[in-house]
């Protein structure tokens, strides 16, 4: 399957940003920064720069990190719906949950919960 170029990009920055390599480079640029303080007379351009930078960085990354999560959790919920697919006992009714509000969702824990405090003798003798 052929990936548009965000995709590609989103999916290298997120594995670059991840890596120890991407932290030792930003703990170097901070260490640097830091550095050149006295140099610098700690001004105010001087901690600008680290703030604009950080700021900056920061607001791009969400994105990034929230596409992400999205394909993550789109992949795992596929998963989940394949297993439960592939289960003749379970129940199709929750494959789509996630399109249920988030009181639905809290009422829907509660009956999982239930369901998992009654002795497993009962449960299949409920069936």
């Amino acid at each position: 399957m052929k990936k548009n170029l965000f995709d590609r990009f989103a999916d290298w920055a997120v594995c670059f940003t991840g890596s120890a390599g991407a932290f030792i480079g930003a703990s170097l640029l901070v260490i640097i920064w830091a550095a050149t303080g006295p140099m610098f007379k700690f001004s105010e351009v001087w901690q600008m720069v680290i703030n604009t930078g950080t700021t900056i960085i920061t607001f791009l990354m969400v994105f990034l990190i929230q596409k992400a999560q999205n394909k993550d959790s789109k992949a795992i919920q596929i998963k989940l719906n394949e297993l439960i697919a592939s289960h003749e006992q379970a129940s199709d009714n929750i494959v789509d949950i996630e399109d249920l509000t988030e009181e639905e969702l809290d009422e829907l824990h509660k009956f999982y919960e239930r369901i998992g405090k009654v002795p497993p003798k009962k449960q299949n003798s409920q069936k």
